[in-house]
């Protein structure tokens, strides 16, 4: 099996929700494990906070995430963002539409001077999404 390069997104205290936000966006199968999950010694109010989940979907995607360990301050930023890219314009279109409900668009998808269809929104979590739909070649 090949490496895979995976995005691992940190919430705080709302990963369960964005993930399966996520999942309704791409489909697949969500794998949600809560610190309860992993142990007696639960850090005091993180029992139902997310340790770690996984988002495997048909299209081959990978999306890991988690509510903020404890004893780590929370810092977003705006120093990541996850590309979603291919042919299948229905499929991704269809990405966008939910990715981009409820959250802001910061560059509609729509073709761009390098000939693809192009569209840059941060999602209603704060995480930035890039959508480009490959141009035909032909």
């Amino acid at each position: 099996m090949p490496s895979k390069l995976n995005p691992y997104l940190t919430f705080d205290g709302d990963a369960k929700a964005a993930m399966e936000f996520y999942e309704e966006v791409f489909g697949g199968t969500l794998r949600v494990h809560t610190y309860a999950e992993f142990g007696d010694e639960v850090p005091p109010g993180h029992a139902d906070k997310i340790m770690h989940a996984m988002l495997e979907t048909t299209a081959g995607f990978a999306l890991m995430a988690g509510d903020n360990p404890p004893g780590n301050e929370f810092k977003p930023g705006n120093t990541m963002s996850i590309s979603v890219s291919g042919e299948d314009e229905t499929e991704l279109r269809r990405y966008w539409e939910r990715l981009s409900g409820g959250g802001t668009v910061a560059v509609p998808l729509e073709k761009q001077m390098w000939g693809d269809v192009f569209g840059m929104c941060v999602d209603r979590f704060g995480v930035t999404w890039m959508v480009n739909i490959n141009a035909q070649q032909g």
